[in-house]
């Protein structure tokens, strides 16, 4: 008789978002080494090793928009038959909800994830979260830093200033204006990389976190991406954070938001099991 495959040691793979360096994720690679995941961070297609030397030059990432980051992940996870689990923030949460969808992923955590085509709402805070880079169109070819006082905005401000500044001297590096734009269009344009199918019959679960006082991507952004997946045959779940911030994957209140990760991912039985596949074509048809 065939006997039961040897368990081994999930894969969690984290996608960091715009403005961020993947280092940033270090604290949440520990915990999750510790509870037995196999883990790793890698930075977008030009990102650099370290924060200082992608601030010296980041003119890989001129240009890079979210189908090219997709592909990028989707050739770093390749054939194999072990799909990992993505955790993503921000842009990083849209990128894991499109390798989940593609099949490239067993399951996924999107953390305040940038907005998925349908959704039809702005806040305006989100609004002005992105004014640095779509206030200029030469922007969508190059990248944008932000300012100590625009990060404050956008990522830390429910924060104190100090516990800001000192997350934007660490952690933050120039990113690419195109993503910006393409989801900023993604209602208007037919084969928009931000499209998603929401119904998607054969993807794992996944689970949607958002912040209460996130500026970039406002709480009322991510309860309209539940919806879309509402009646799904597929498991999406939505867990809120009172009075956190954008920030809230990096800052000091991070641990939290991981443990409910984890805890999450232990409810779904994905702790201990390994994940197959018999090969591409089990994939959504379309490609990354």
């Amino acid at each position: 008789m065939d006997l039961p495959e040897t368990p081994a040691p999930t894969h969690v793979l984290f996608i960091h978002g715009l403005w961020i360096h993947s280092s940033a994720w270090k604290p949440w690679l520990d915990l999750f080494s510790e509870a037995g995941y196999q883990v790793s961070a890698p930075g977008w297609p030009g990102d650099l090793e370290t924060v200082e030397a992608t601030r010296a030059d980041p003119s890989g990432l001129d240009g890079v928009g979210i189908e090219a980051i997709c592909r990028h992940y989707a050739d770093l996870i390749g054939d194999g038959p072990d799909k990992p689990i993505v955790v993503g923030h921000s842009f990083g949460g849209l990128i894991a909800q499109e390798l989940l969808g593609h099949g490239f992923a067993s399951a996924a955590v999107a953390i305040d994830p940038a907005p998925i085509k349908g959704v039809n709402i702005l806040p305006f805070s989100q609004l002005r979260s992105g004014l640095p880079v779509l206030g200029n169109p030469a922007n969508r070819k190059r990248t944008v830093a932000l300012t100590a006082k625009q990060f404050r905005y956008a990522f830390g401000n429910a924060l104190s200033e100090e516990e800001s500044n000192a997350l934007f001297d660490a952690w933050t590096i120039p990113g690419p204006g195109r993503p910006l734009f393409e989801d900023a269009t993604a209602n208007f344009v037919k084969n928009s990389p931000a499209t998603i199918d929401v119904h998607a019959a054969d993807r794992g679960p996944l689970l949607l976190i958002t912040g209460t006082e996130d500026h970039t991507v406002p709480r009322s952004v991510t309860a309209a991406v539940a919806k879309l997946y509402a009646g799904g045959p597929s498991v999406t779940d939505y867990r809120e954070f009172e009075g956190r911030g954008h920030s809230l994957t990096m800052d000091s209140g991070w641990r939290d938001v991981a443990d409910t990760a984890l805890e999450w991912l232990k409810e779904k039985g994905l702790s201990l099991d390994r994940f197959r596949r018999s090969g591409p074509d089990e994939r959504a048809e379309r490609p990354l």
